[in-house]
């Protein structure tokens, strides 16, 4: 296996962990009642939403396009 798709594996798995863990977030009491008054999530539910996206974008183009 080369190294861009271990790389891309690897980054896939984070990824996926973090939109997990994002996602977990957003249905705490905290958040939800954050999202309530203002109308928008936490900044670290943001950033492990976002980080996720982002994560698991590059790995699957790394481990699915990548030649």
């Amino acid at each position: 296996m080369a190294s861009s798709k271990l790389l891309g594996v690897v980054l896939l798995v984070v990824g996926v962990g973090l939109l997990y863990f994002g996602y977990q977030s957003t249905q705490s009491i905290g958040n939800q009642l954050t999202e309530t008054v203002t109308g928008r999530f936490t900044d670290e539910t943001m950033l492990y939403l976002i980080g996720g996206a982002a994560a698991t974008a590059a790995g699957a183009f790394l481990t699915f396009f990548r030649k």
